[in-house]
Formats: structure tokens, sequence, C-alpha cells
């Protein structure tokens, strides 16, 4: 004969979780800011938008925008696709800027009227970010591009060449991009403009300037999120002056001249080299022997300088015929 089933009363939540095997505490993690936690995955058509929102936000602050694409390019193509030679022996005429009135003329294009904007980003549905034109009224925008990837420090790279010049550098708008540098925004002056350049300044520092645009806060790119550092103020603040001296070609010179920013400008003091030298980083150590070594010649410390070069960049690891390679290149340069 069977023995009759056992009938219980239903347990409750808690009666049920009491009778679970006691489970190790939990690690409580901090939240992160909401600018930095990883985004959901967006489609195209999302991205887009979000894009676009972020654009014309950015251009109530007065900055003029274009679309990019996920590599950070204009989205728009250019409506001029040959600006080589013409037939025969002529040559074409040069890009016209946007004069002709069509849409895909990169940075010439940005603007700030929400119409503009909204014409162009209709115009390249598959853009999931926007650019920012520097040089441009009303703030004649000033960017920094810090990199910290393969072995550069834009940062360190910044707070010596502050500490070498006697400038101090206020808390500005700042960007953090996906791969772990940073981007600070500042104001300049409208007389004179900013040219871009790579690496110009120090390692690991490109500047945008008239004519660049920088990749705004909010743009999706295939290698990450742009995202605005949680405790960066809303305003760009102004360039100090100390930095717009290093960034100016010297007066009388050319703009497009490939020394305008070489020999006349402000160079950093020789304590200053050697530092920034035996504060290489492995991976970033023949580079910033190269530009200090560069900067030596221009101000005419060169042949002073170069044993004490050598012996810092030894310092950091590099041969010495490494070293000494790198100093006769910077002296032929």
């Amino acid at each position: 004969m069977a023995t009759p089933r056992r009938h219980t009363a239903p347990r409750t939540a808690h009666q049920a979780a009491a009778a679970l095997p006691p489970q190790p505490p939990a690690t409580v993690r901090p939240a992160l800011p909401p600018a930095l936690r990883t985004p959901p995955p967006a489609t195209p058509a999302d991205a887009h938008h979000a894009a676009l929102a972020h654009a014309l936000r950015a251009a109530g602050r007065g900055h003029p925008v274009i679309p990019l694409t996920r590599g950070k390019l204009p989205a728009l193509p250019s409506p001029h696709h040959d600006h080589g030679a013409g037939a025969g022996d002529e040559p074409a005429a040069p890009p016209c800027h946007g004069a002709c009135g069509r849409l895909g003329h990169g940075v010439h294009d940005a603007a700030t009227d929400p119409l503009a904007i909204r014409r162009m980003f209709a115009a390249a549905p598959w853009a999931t970010g926007y650019g920012i034109a520097c040089g441009r009224p009303p703030h004649h925008l000033v960017g920094l591009d810090l990199d910290t990837k393969h072995g550069a420090d834009g940062p360190t790279a910044l707070r010596l060449l502050a500490a070498a010049h006697g400038f101090r550098l206020p808390a500005t708008v700042t960007v953090l991009t996906p791969s772990g540098g940073r981007h600070l925004w500042f104001t300049g002056p409208p007389a004179r403009p900013v040219a871009n350049s790579v690496g110009r300044l120090a390692p690991g520092i490109d500047v945008r300037g008239a004519g660049g645009y920088l990749v705004g806060p909010g743009s999706l790119t295939t290698h990450g999120r742009y995202v605005l550092a949680p405790d960066a103020p809303g305003h760009p603040a102004p360039a100090p002056p100390g930095l717009l001296a290093l960034l100016h070609p010297p007066l009388g010179t050319p703009t497009g001249h490939p020394h305008a920013t070489a020999r006349t400008r402000p160079q950093p003091p020789a304590a200053a080299l050697l530092r920034f030298v035996r504060a290489s980083p492995r991976g970033q150590r023949n580079a910033r022997l190269f530009w200090a070594a560069c900067r030596a010649y221009e101000s005419g410390l060169g042949p002073e300088l170069a044993e004490r070069l050598v012996a810092a960049a030894r310092h950091t690891g590099l041969t010495d015929t490494e070293a000494r390679t790198t100093v006769a290149s910077a002296a032929r340069r």
C-alpha cells in the first residue's frame, strides 16, 4: 500500500530565501558617472539621430558643426570629383570651399543654423557623429588633442610645456576620447588664427585650429563614443597667452611657411628639455628625444646640449648608438 503524500503549505518568499545556502557578500562597486557609462548598442538610425541632437545642442552654444562618419571623416562626399589637371596643360580650378552652394566641402560647410544642420544630416543618414569647426567666430576655438596611445603621453607633455614656459592651464571643456586621450577646448583670438599641427608642439599633442575640426562629444565612432568629462566646465576658457605664443607663427612669417613655428618662436629652457627626455615612457623615447633635440637646435643650443640629451636618453634605456643617431637626425633637420 502506497504511503500517502504529505502536503505542506507553500513557502513565503522570505522562507524560500532563508532556505537557500548562504551566499558570499557581493562586491559593492561605485557607480560610474552617467557620461562614462557604456551606452547600449544603438542601431544606425539611433546613432544618427543622437548625433544630430548633440550637434544641434553644440550649434546652440555657437559652435559651427558638420556631420561625421564613424571613421571621424566629413560624411558628405565632395561635389568636385576632380581637383587635378584639366584638359591639355591647363590646371583645373581649385576647390571652391562652398562657393558653389552645394554640400560636401568638409569643414567649410560647418554651420550653426539648425535648418542647415538638419539639411546636412538628412543628406548623410550614415553620419553617427559631428565635428566642431575650429577658428570660427564667435569662439575661435583652439583644440589640443592629447594622445595616450602607442606610448604617447600628451597630458604630461603639456604639463611640462606649461611649467617650462611659465603659464597655467585653466579648467576648460574637456572631451574624453575612446582611446583614453582627451581634447581640451580653448577660445582663441580672432585676429591671428592658430594653425593645425601634428606633434609639433610636443609628442602626443596635436593642435586643431583654423581649417580643422574636433570630434564633438556624443559622437559614436568605430572605436567608441566621445563624452564630456563629468567635472569639466560648460564653456571653453581663454587660451593662456604663454600657450598662444607657442602656437602662433612669428609675426611677419607666412602662415604656410614650413618653418613658421620654428627658430623664432619661444623655446623650452634646457632644463625642461632634459626633464622631458628623462621622463620618456617606453615606446616614446626616440620621439621625445628627437623633438627635444629639434627644439635645442632651433634655439641655437644644439651643440651645447647634444651630449646631455644623449645622456638623458641613455637614462631611459636607449643605447648610446640609438640616442646619438636620433640627435644627429635632429641636427640635420
